[in-house]
């Protein structure tokens, strides 16, 4: 590999490194092309890549992309997973690869620029994927939502069998027609509104009959109710005199 081969290969892995959100080691001794190829099929559906390099160009690749993190891991046989996708699911994938086969112990590793130790790596495969964690957020968030629509759907679902029986009492019979609400469900219905006031009538009857009586005859004058003068009329026994 001659010179600008080897900077064309540490520009790659730079930008590789840079693009990642993980990049895991692994010790890749003891596996076959064929086993190498499978692994690489599990991790595309985590969006991650394995790649095979070389430590000595690496190394300053890792300079070149600000991960001197990466660099103490470089030592031995190396294969380093590119993670760009969800970093559960990969080195999950990782994991079970190596405990079904024996191989590709972890080394070490980087995420969001900080180191990672074998254990954490492990830790992180026994995670729970990103699509798990969205669907168990999705449920948390909706669990509300779903009480207040089946609240929402029984109350309109009483509101219709309710007025369901108010049409069939009705075509029944049971209800007249154009009855009330409140006839219909056994509320009290007010006085009507053509009843008497009972009370009004017995107030107004007196001053009707007052009003109603008759006005007391007007007296008689003086002069009418006076006896006629002495003077006026002559008795029989002046008449006999004469």
């Amino acid at each position: 590999m001659n010179r600008e081969q080897k900077a064309a290969v540490i520009e790659e892995i730079a930008a590789q490194i840079t693009q990642s959100e993980a990049v895991f080691a692994v010790d890749y001794r003891g596996i076959s092309v064929e086993q190498a190829a499978e692994l690489r099929m599990k991790l595309r559906d985590a969006d991650a890549s394995l790649r095979v390099v070389k430590n000595t160009l690496t190394i300053r690749a890792a300079d070149d992309a600000g991960a001197q993190v990466l660099k103490p891991v470089l030592e031995g046989p190396t294969a380093l997973t590119f993670v760009r996708g969800d970093a559960a699911a990969a080195a999950k994938a990782v994991a079970d690869y190596a405990r079904a086969t024996g191989l590709l112990p972890f080394k070490g590793g980087m995420m969001n620029g900080e180191a990672l130790v074998p254990e954490q790596m492990t830790a992180i495969a026994r995670l729970p994927s990103r699509d798990v964690l969205n669907a168990q957020f999705v449920n948390v968030v909706a669990s509300p939502l779903t009480g207040l629509v089946t609240s929402l759907s029984n109350l309109i679902s009483g509101l219709a069998r309710q007025l369901s029986q108010v049409a069939e009492k009705k075509e029944s019979g049971e209800i007249p027609a154009g009855a009330a609400p409140g006839a219909a469900a056994g509320a009290p219905v007010g006085a009507p509104a053509d009843e008497p006031d009972t009370e009004a009538a017995a107030d107004s009857t007196p001053q009707a009959e007052a009003d109603e009586a008759p006005a007391p005859a007007e007296p008689l004058p003086a002069a009418e109710t006076e006896a006629a003068p002495a003077d006026d009329t002559r008795s029989d026994t002046d008449e006999e005199k004469e």
